[in-house]
C-alpha cells in the first residue's frame, strides 16, 4: 500500500490532462524541466563556490602554519 501502483499514476495523469488540457501539458513540462535545469546549475555553481573556498582557506591555514614555524625558529 505503500507505493503507486501503474493504475494510480493514470488516473493522476488523467486528472491533470482534465485539468491542463492537452495544449497546455507541453508547454508546462518545458516550463518544469527548465526550473530543474536551473536548479541544477545553481547547485553545480554553489558547490563550485564551496569547493574554491575551502581550498583558498587551506592553502592560508598551510601559509599560517609556515608563518608560525619560522617565528619559533
Amino acid at each position: 500500500m505503500g507505493s503507486f501502483s501503474i493504475f494510480h499514476w493514470l488516473i493522476v495523469l488523467l486528472i491533470v490532462v482534465l485539468v491542463f488540457g492537452t495544449k497546455k501539458l507541453p508547454g508546462i513540462g518545458k516550463d518544469l524541466g527548465g526550473a530543474v535545469r536551473g536548479f541544477r546549475e545553481g547547485m553545480k555553481g554553489e558547490m563550485d563556490r564551496q569547493a574554491r573556498e575551502d581550498a583558498q582557506a587551506e592553502k592560508s591555514a598551510q601559509a599560517n602554519n609556515g608563518e608560525e614555524s619560522e617565528k619559533k625558529n
